[in-house]
């Protein structure tokens, strides 16, 4: 979504406290351990479990916690058997929403995803109601520190992003999937500094509303995330800043 740099920060931040800390280490586990399942437990030929490590790194998730996810992805661990789920639906104000799950009960993340969505006057529709308006996307965010926003855009161009975005000192650069590891590694090896690098799923079209929905919109985000079985969530709303930044107190 536009504001996708920010309204990063401001999870970041409300990641900071240990609860957050921990449900967060459980979701990133389990992304080790699906990326492990499906593509082996080599991160130099598994780009996806390469990512999720990098992003587990810098959540300083401990190493251990690493190696025992990615046991468990490979078969020599312990844990129940994980699969992946994606519910669609509308948030307060006919926002569109994606939800991604990993889970070892479908029928109880199901129930918990359309529970939250009820609450807070959603409501969770039929599978490819909203799909269609989201496409995967690498996103990689730069800390500036101090460099040339400008000179930042065009290394990330050059180096074969699609798309920039600055939000503050913060660069976001947009790639397709497949070259997220690439225009990740160049930057790198450029000794730009690295915020984060992921494959996330953005909006096509955004849609804008009242600063009262979409307050509601983030409290529902919020909300699903908060549960276990959800890894991430995705919506088409455009949030305004002054939104954002009410909702970071």
């Amino acid at each position: 979504m536009s504001g996708h740099s920010k309204w990063a920060q401001i999870k970041h931040q409300k990641a900071g406290n240990d609860a957050k800390r921990g449900q967060l280490f459980t979701k990133l586990g389990r992304e080790i351990t699906i990326a492990a399942r499906e593509g082996g437990a080599d991160a130099e030929s598994n780009v996806r479990l390469r990512l999720a490590i990098q992003r587990a790194r810098d959540a300083n998730m401990p190493g251990e916690n690493i190696d025992r996810a990615i046991k468990r992805g490979s078969g020599t661990g312990d844990g129940a058997a994980l699969e992946e789920a994606t519910y669609e639906g509308y948030g307060p104000g006919g926002a569109a929403m994606m939800v991604e799950v990993a889970t070892d009960n479908r029928n109880r993340a199901a129930a918990e995803v359309r529970n939250a969505f009820a609450r807070a006057g959603g409501n969770m529709g039929e599978s490819g109601c909203v799909a269609w308006i989201f496409e995967p996307r690498g996103v990689i965010e730069v800390a500036t520190n101090g460099h040339d926003p400008d000179e930042l855009a065009l290394q990330a161009i050059d180096a074969g992003a699609e798309d920039v975005q600055t939000e503050g000192d913060v660069v976001a650069i947009y790639t397709s999937p497949s070259s997220l590891e690439p225009v990740r590694k160049a930057l790198a090896a450029q000794n730009v500094t690295i915020a984060s690098a992921e494959s996330t799923m953005v909006p096509k079209t955004t849609v804008s509303t009242d600063d009262e929905t979409a307050l509601k919109v983030l409290r529902l985000v919020d909300r699903l995330e908060e549960l276990d079985d959800v890894q991430k969530v995705y919506t088409n709303l455009e949030i305004p800043d002054a939104v954002l930044e009410q909702y970071s107190k």
